[in-house]
């Protein structure tokens, strides 16, 4: 079907902008199907991570080739089970070491029932400008069958009291094919969500990752996975339903209404440099990647120094690592690759290769190359050529050519793990 991870460290193609992500680990409980790190140690132990967190930030904050960031993202975990006290530690933390630049994206992810009216006043005061709300869906049942710890009402108040306090750019994440979730349930949820004062959705089909709860409940035969056909209706029904509510459909699983876009994450799909602090937060310079250990306990006792090699990894990216990421991370956003700055980076026969393996999708309408940045997944029009012009690569080579884009069409949405993989 489609990719449903956005993780990965990115390769840069132009000049690009710096973040800064912080990884929360702690988590009241585990929901059944996260992979990501986290951890339910007692919240008495906040106070030695909160000061593990400010020694690596003392330690690394030079990873990023300047002080300034042009966006901030808290995530987990779940920060929302911060104290009071502790979230204004955190940020006292980011502005000791960090410029953070006027105008710039500053998100947290927050659980519905965390948030009270204090919270939304500190977060206010701190600069937060975004909240990343994990919702996945209104209905309660499937609420508690992924062990969510929020209502469906919860979660509607929580937009509701962050809009009151000024918060208005809010971001909620939705799961489909869940066990027992009919096209339905699925339309219902949508509905529900898009009457929000919302401007961004993420939605994601589920995934049953090795470890987790759910992936063990699939091994006995406790669930079934939603058929493939379920599946793409549910994934049709959302972009028809986002498109309707005014959302454009920007990544292959992100929608926002205009000039709404996650800042931050598509700094990851388009090559942005990040510093990630945090046990289990990955960052990326430009060359290598470095991954600090999941492991809270272990975070603690170094002190925050993940410079130490038993509290990373590094990995230095070749330059057909670098290509494939490219690919691989451009092409599941709306605009696609910047093949002029493909051409730069990579060189013209790797450009004429990348073509000469697109056709057959160009042909089928699967794939297009435009002269305009799209800001959403484009249906192909009958008017669109079928081919690049064979010396493509060479226009694309001449200094200020006009910048063409390769993309995906929506119909190339739903075979998008095959075109991407073909053009490797």
């Amino acid at each position: 079907m489609f990719l449903c991870y956005f993780w990965l460290a990115k390769p840069i193609l132009t000049p690009m902008k710096q973040g800064l992500y912080v990884h929360i680990p702690f988590c009241k409980s585990r929901c059944i199907y996260c992979d990501f790190y986290s951890t339910t140690l007692p919240a008495s132990m906040q106070d030695d991570f909160l000061r593990s967190l400010e020694s690596e930030i003392d330690i690394r904050h030079n990873y990023l080739s300047s002080a300034t960031v042009d966006s901030i993202y808290i995530g987990g975990g779940t920060p929302s089970v911060l104290t009071l006290a502790n979230l204004e530690r955190l940020f006292n933390a980011i502005h000791s070491r960090f410029a953070i630049k006027s105008g710039a994206e500053i998100t947290i992810e927050i659980n519905p029932n965390d948030l009270t009216p204090e919270m939304a006043d500190i977060l206010r005061a701190q600069g937060v400008n975004r909240v990343s709300m994990g919702v996945q869906t209104f209905h309660d049942d499937l609420l508690r069958f992924l062990c969510r710890r929020h209502t469906a009402s919860q979660a509607i108040a929580a937009v509701e009291l962050l809009v009151s306090h000024g918060i208005t750019n809010i971001s909620i994440d939705l799961i489909y094919g869940l066990p027992g979730q009919s096209l339905l349930l699925w339309q219902q949820d949508l509905r529900q969500a898009t009457s929000l004062p919302v401007d961004h959705l993420s939605a994601y089909s589920l995934m049953y990752e090795e470890g987790t709860p759910l992936y063990k409940m699939l091994q006995d035969k406790q669930v079934e996975e939603t058929d493939e056909e379920l599946s793409l209706q549910m994934f049709q029904t959302l972009m028809e339903s986002a498109s309707l509510a005014g959302f454009n459909h920007y990544e292959i699983s992100n929608f926002a209404r205009p000039d709404r876009q996650a800042r931050h994450n598509s700094g990851y799909w388009t090559g942005m440099h990040y510093l990630g602090v945090g046990p289990g937060a990955h960052s990326y310079n430009g060359r290598s990647r470095h991954a600090n250990t999941p492991d809270l306990q272990a975070y603690i006792a170094a002190q925050g120094n993940t410079t130490l090699p038993d509290l990373h990894q590094e990995e230095t990216l070749t330059p057909t690592m670098l290509r494939e990421e490219c690919l691989l991370t451009s092409l599941r956003t709306a605009q696609g690759v910047d093949l002029n700055a493909f051409v730069r980076q990579f060189g013209i026969k790797e450009t004429e290769t990348l073509l000469r393996r697109a056709m057959p999708y160009l042909n089928d309408r699967e794939l297009t190359i435009s002269s305009a940045s799209a800001q959403s997944f484009l249906a192909p029009s009958a008017t669109e050529p079928t081919s690049a012009p064979d010396n493509l690569p060479e226009i694309l080579s001449v200094p200020n050519s006009p910048t063409q884009y390769l993309a995906l069409t929506t119909k190339g949405i739903f075979v998008s793990d095959d075109i991407i993989s073909s053009l490797f």
